[in-house]
């Protein structure tokens, strides 16, 4: 019976599903980051292409208002060219010319503002202002009214500054020897139509290329490095930190290819939101704590298991104690009525070494799960006595050696266990060597630290056995139950603090067991 074997048999069982359920985890978890990344690649795109209509409008808006200007400078030159009209002094004798048509067309202009302003860069005119003197004196209302109307003229020559930089005046010679240049600007409508572009593209900006829950983006036009980026700090897309963050976004995913038209094409770079990064960690931190809690949870049953286990053992050790106590007192009456028969001698001191060895066992039994009494001794002592114990009662095809140092090697030890440690050790090398071959026993110290090393020439251990030849249950035997050298090592680790442990092994060569003492 192998319940070592089963136990691991299930261990096993139980790892495979483990991960079973641990790898179809995390094929869900995986697509499920693969679904939210590609809803958010889509969303990066959906942006760029946003980006692209902006611009589309953008140009689509300057090309109407550059054609609005066009038309409105040619309307001006007509404007202007009526004024000259009208300007012109009679001929052949027309003393009342027809300026019907030129008046028509100076009537016509309500809505461009028109300042005119002479050789000595006096205003000689102004139409279609949205301001006159009145909203003067509201600001000034000491001035006199002189006063007034020379700072109202100085106000219109600094507005026609600023006309100026953006429409080009004209300069016309209204009669001979004067000159006037006439200045304008866009329509009131214009001006208000590029107010709510300017609102309509802030409001685009704010709501799409600004959006907070965007992930990171940055779109780079190809031709002139021009960037456009969203939910990324100026220090990161600045010129001296930006080739590394492209480098870090490229990492993170591949960019994407936007053509804005024929010659221009620009690279979408983008990263993975916070809400991603968190979900791809998500089933590590899941199987950690799963894996937190069946832990806790095997220690908690492991411990449960090995109290009850003490509990069993030392049980069934008491119980067995008392069990021998009645044959033992027999056997020792029966010893003594036969030394008063007409007994060989020799067979009774025999006997009497078999029932004190019994009586031995008995007391063993007897000390699992009570406290064990240790004492300073000579180690040497206890481990020649089993061996001289042991040598009749083995084949004598097994050849016994000891190598002990001549001077007494004193350790803390419990006599009676620790003679069943080294006969347990002792017989299962004999059964591995088949009552047939070498046996060693040495005895050496080191550095607080006492080796006791059994050689045998038996079958020898694999690898994998070192360990598991300790564990209850194990066994190579067709018969027996595999508590032997479960018992050595709990006397020696639990009762005397020490380790017992394969040394080495070899198929067919032999073992080495050593059970090291620490030195007190």
């Amino acid at each position: 019976m192998n319940l070592y074997s089963n136990k691991q048999t299930w261990k096993i069982v139980l790892l495979i599903v483990a991960l079973i359920t641990v790898a179809a985890s995390l094929w869900v978890s995986n697509s499920t980051v693969q679904k939210v990344s590609d809803r958010e690649r889509l969303r990066a795109k959906q942006w760029a292409d946003a980006i692209k209509k902006k611009a589309e409008l953008v140009e689509f808006t300057n090309r109407a208002f550059q054609q609005l200007r066009g038309y409105e400078r040619r309307k001006i030159k007509l404007y202007l060219d009526a004024t000259k009209e009208i300007s012109k002094e009679p001929t052949n004798g027309n003393f009342f010319p027809d300026y019907r048509f030129p008046i028509s067309i100076i009537n016509e202009n309500k809505d461009i503002p028109v300042i005119l302003v002479d050789d000595e860069n006096q205003v000689s005119g102004f139409i279609n202002l949205d301001f006159d003197t009145t909203d003067l004196r509201t600001l000034n209302p000491t001035l006199t009214r002189k006063e007034l109307t020379q700072k109202y003229e100085d106000s219109l020559l600094i507005l026609t500054t600023f006309w100026e930089k953006n429409h080009k005046p004209f300069r016309i010679e209204v009669v001979k020897g004067l000159t006037m240049t006439y200045f304008y600007t866009d329509t009131k409508r214009t001006i208000e139509l590029e107010k709510e572009r300017d609102s309509l593209i802030s409001a685009f900006n704010n709501e799409l290329i600004n959006d907070s829950k965007l992930i990171p983006v940055v779109l780079m036009n190809k031709e002139n490095d021009s960037l456009i980026s969203s939910n990324l700090s100026k220090e990161k897309t600045n010129l001296k930190n930006l080739r590394n963050t492209l480098r870090k976004l490229e990492l993170v995913n591949d960019p994407i290819e936007i053509s804005f038209g024929e010659n221009q094409v620009n690279l979408l770079y983008f990263d993975n939101s916070d809400e991603l990064k968190q979900l791809q960690f998500f089933p590590y931190i899941q199987f950690l704590i799963i894996g937190l809690f069946i832990l806790i949870g095997y220690l908690l049953f492991s411990t449960f298991r090995k109290a009850e286990q003490n509990q069993v053992w030392a049980g069934m050790a008491k119980e067995t104690a008392h069990q021998m106590g009645t044959p033992l007192s027999s056997l020792m009456a029966w010893i003594q009525i036969l030394e008063t028969q007409d007994v060989d001698q020799s067979i009774i001191a025999e006997m009497q070494k078999d029932v004190e060895r019994l009586d031995t066992v008995s007391q063993r039994f007897s000390k699992i799960g009570s406290e064990t009494q240790l004492t300073q001794s000579d180690i040497r002592l206890t481990v020649q006595g089993v061996m001289d114990y042991l040598r009749p009662r083995i084949s004598q095809k097994v050849e016994m050696t000891t190598h002990f140092d001549d001077e007494e090697i004193l350790v803390s030890h419990n006599k009676s266990l620790m003679e069943w440690v080294m006969e347990n050790i002792i017989r299962n090398a004999v059964d591995a060597m088949e009552s047939k071959g070498k046996l060693d026993v040495t005895i050496k110290t080191v550095p607080e630290r006492v080796y006791i090393e059994i050689s045998d020439t038996g079958k020898g251990l694999l690898p994998k056995q070192f360990k598991s030849i300790f564990e209850p249950g194990y066994t190579t035997k067709k018969r027996g139950w595999g508590l032997g050298l479960s018992l050595v090592k709990r006397i020696v680790k639990e009762y005397h603090k020490g380790k017992v442990y394969v040394v080495h092994s070899e198929i067919g060569k032999g073992t080495m067991i050593r059970v090291s003492l620490p030195l007190k």
